[in-house]
């Protein structure tokens, strides 16, 4: 039998790249049965690195971009015999080259003159021009006739990756503030360097924290002019650390989910920050937050980040261009951007940096015994002195379950069942929440565990500082999901799981847990 192929044409941006993570997501799900490739450039491949929705990556180089280069793309494509194309690109070009690779199956929208050359060309929606542009893309799916659920984009990293870039930024004080003043688009999205620089000095002088710039190698210049505008004692290798076109894409992503926050025009960081959970201040200038700035989700949540947007509503603004349209050196020039003062961005930044300190739990064989999927009440038995967990709210600690339960998706376990057991934990123990993860582990969720987005969202919801917290489990993944969120892990040996990272603070029970948390 054949082994069915699907290529996916990726968009050119890594902001849009971003935007798209939640259409690849359900594609992977409509065309289960297909291996998935996604084809793309050098800027966008490296976000689906680790990416479990995407089998192989194929890069678009440079010198496939002219007339022979093509071809000899297109040759290479014809060789793996791919059997449907979903064009998640706009361009006249994506379509070309899915015919010219023989691909039987190409899907996209019907734009740019390119409708011919495709199988099912989808009609552009009559609110493409005001609706965000992750709903740009899932509507194409929805449009094919497939289940396209609007889940948050997701960044998936290594816990090595994130490691490195903790211990690269460990030198300097917290909290450790990323700045991104560049954007590839054009100098209309760009805030002025003078303003980030007025931040910079209020993050160092009145947080007692520090900055970390990043940008393109293109953009190294803007990073060099902040840096020679601040004040050569807040320079130092505790406060101010430039790494404007010093990292890999897959460094800048291990930096940005390392920082307490990010400040950022609308540009690829910016999407970034919240595809890894990182708290973020999104200045808008020429564009609009609404078609681009951090998408809102409502219903269930895999993860969690604060986000703050500033952008103000002026005439000439969004325009959209490149570059303004009013002359230099005129007063209208650049309102859009000058309008927005330091102060305020620095008041937005304070409202969003977490406080509070928390101690999360997991729930079977932590706070309960292991029923191998609970789904009876009497098979529920809470472990002694549980009540004793209050003594940690006493201490200033919220108190958050966080659980894993692929028996919901396995239709072993009722979800109106585990929201009841998790309540028992709320009312009698003076937990402040329980979450808790329904997928199942071929889902990629961003919210089982080992990935730390249970914890992100709770950090999200509670103003929770997790560099300041601690997760109590029995289990490996209690401990990676830990780490990867920042948090202090707290391991409680038992005879099913073995601690396999060393230096983590292990207890023998739950009844030490107050003597080691203070």
């Amino acid at each position: 039998m054949a082994i069915k192929k699907l290529l996916i044409r990726g968009v050119n941006w890594m902001g849009d790249a971003v935007m798209t993570m939640p259409a690849i997501r359900a594609l992977k799900g409509a065309f289960a049965d297909h291996r998935v490739s996604l084809l793309a450039n050098s800027m966008v491949l490296p976000l689906f690195e680790k990416d479990p929705n995407v089998g192989s990556l194929i890069e678009y180089e440079d010198s496939m971009r002219g007339f022979t280069g093509k071809f000899r793309l297109a040759s290479l494509l014809r060789k793996e015999k791919f059997t449907s194309a979903v064009l998640l690109q706009n361009a006249f070009d994506a379509a070309l080259l899915a015919f010219l690779s023989g691909i039987g199956q190409r899907i996209g929208y019907s734009r740019d003159g390119r409708g011919f050359l495709l199988t099912k060309a989808v009609p552009l929606p009559d609110d493409y021009r005001i609706s965000h542009h992750v709903d740009y893309y899932l509507n194409l799916l929805k449009d094919m006739g497939l289940a396209a659920p609007r889940r948050q984009p997701w960044v998936y990293m290594a816990l090595s990756e994130r490691l490195l870039a903790r211990e690269a930024l460990s030198a300097l004080a917290r909290p450790v503030i990323g700045i991104n003043p560049g954007a590839a688009y054009g100098s209309a999205k760009r805030w002025p360097t003078r303003h980030f620089t007025g931040v910079i000095k209020r993050i160092i002088l009145d947080m007692g924290g520090s900055a970390v710039v990043f940008g393109s190698p293109n953009e190294t210049a803007i990073a060099g002019e902040i840096e020679r505008a601040l004040p050569s004692s807040l320079v130092t290798g505790n406060t101010f650390l430039n790494l404007s076109g010093r990292t890999t894409v897959r460094e800048l992503c291990s930096y940005v989910s390392e920082c307490d926050a990010l400040i950022s025009n609308d540009s690829g960081p910016m999407h970034l920050a919240y595809a890894l959970g990182t708290p973020l201040v999104a200045i808008f200038g020429s564009t609009s937050p609404a078609l681009t700035g951090p998408p809102e989700f409502t219903g269930f949540l895999e993860t969690g980040s604060l986000s703050s947007v500033i952008h103000k509503a002026l005439p000439c603004s969004p325009c959209f261009k490149r570059t303004c349209l009013f002359a230099e050196g005129t007063r209208e020039h650049m309102q859009c951007m000058e309008a927005i003062a330091p102060e305020e961005v620095y008041a937005c930044l304070r409202g969003i940096l977490p406080t509070k300190r928390a101690v999360f739990f997991d729930r079977d064989g932590t706070l309960c015994h292991d029923a191998n999927y609970l789904s009876k009440h009497e098979d529920f038995r809470p472990f002694k002195n549980i009540e004793r967990l209050r003594e940690l709210r006493d201490r200033g600690f919220l108190l958050i379950g966080i659980s894993n339960q692929s028996g919901i998706a396995r239709g072993i376990v009722s979800e109106d069942f585990t929201k009841e057991i998790n309540q028992i934990f709320i009312d009698t123990c003076g937990f402040d929440d329980f979450l808790y993860c329904p997928h199942h582990p071929d889902d990629n969720c961003a919210c089982r565990k080992p990935s730390p987005g249970m914890l992100l969202k709770a950090g999200a919801l509670h103003g929770i500082d997790l560099r300041k917290s601690f997760m109590v489990g029995d289990s490996n993944s209690d401990v990676e999901a830990a780490l990867a969120a920042g948090a202090e892990p707290v391991f409680i040996l038992n005879q099913k799981h073995t601690l396999q990272r060393p230096g983590v603070i292990t207890i023998s029970s739950l009844d030490d847990i107050c003597g080691i948390i203070k």
